[in-house]
């Protein structure tokens, strides 16, 4: 299991395209991913988990995987949210 916190920058956070992105990439992956804020847990291959997070500009969430292609599943997503656009 790898994990990795990060702050979102961009203006909208996680919200309605930059979390469609975020999940059609993760879904990439073998690795069972989950994002953690306000130590809730989300499902990050689920559109309306990552919706009903709530994430906004300015806000941690952490990144977690666990399976075979684990670290570069956190490795990808981090960049991914580093470098979101609203």
């Amino acid at each position: 299991m790898i994990k990795e916190d990060v702050v979102l920058q961009n203006e909208t956070g996680l919200h309605a395209r930059p979390a469609s992105i975020f999940v059609k990439e993760a879904s990439k992956f073998k690795s069972e991913i989950k994002l953690f804020k306000d130590e809730k847990e989300y499902n990050a291959k689920s559109i309306m988990g990552l919706l009903s997070m709530g994430a906004a500009k300015g806000e941690k969430i952490t990144i977690q995987a666990n399976g075979e292609d684990e670290e570069t599943a956190v490795k990808t997503l981090v960049e991914l949210v580093n470098n979101l656009k609203d």
